[in-house]
């Protein structure tokens, strides 16, 4: 099992389960919600995340199409995506909201066709 939380504390929760499928997402509506070149994130079942408290306080954004972002009202800490068509009984948490350390065997780089340009500048 995993533990994670905001920013803030408000908000924390449990994974019952491996996270999965973990990916650096460098798509456009990540890089604007993390406000960084890329999100990390890992996907587990749905019913596989239980929130310990601060539920009430999260606050969803439809991002696009069917996608749901949800982030803590109180920090903005970004907590979870879903709403996959391919993986509806699925959802995305942002591997940094763990407080638990997770290694994952392997990430995968999506969506670099929007990679941020200066991500390896000057190096």
């Amino acid at each position: 099992m995993h533990n994670g939380s905001c920013l803030c504390g408000a908000i924390s929760f449990r994974l019952r389960s491996e996270p999965k499928a973990v990916t650096n997402c460098h798509c456009r509506m990540c890089q604007k919600q993390h406000g960084a070149a890329f999100a990390t994130y890992a996907s587990i079942p749905r019913a596989d995340l239980e929130y310990l408290s601060g539920q009430e306080l999260l606050t969803a954004y439809n991002s696009s199409g069917s996608i749901v972002r949800k982030f803590c009202s109180i920090c903005g800490s970004n907590i979870e995506w879903s709403g996959s068509n391919e993986f509806a009984d699925w959802v995305s948490i942002p591997l940094a909201s763990l407080d638990t350390a997770f290694v994952p065997m392997n990430i995968e780089d999506i969506h670099l066709e929007s990679g941020a340009p200066w991500l390896h500048a000057n190096r």
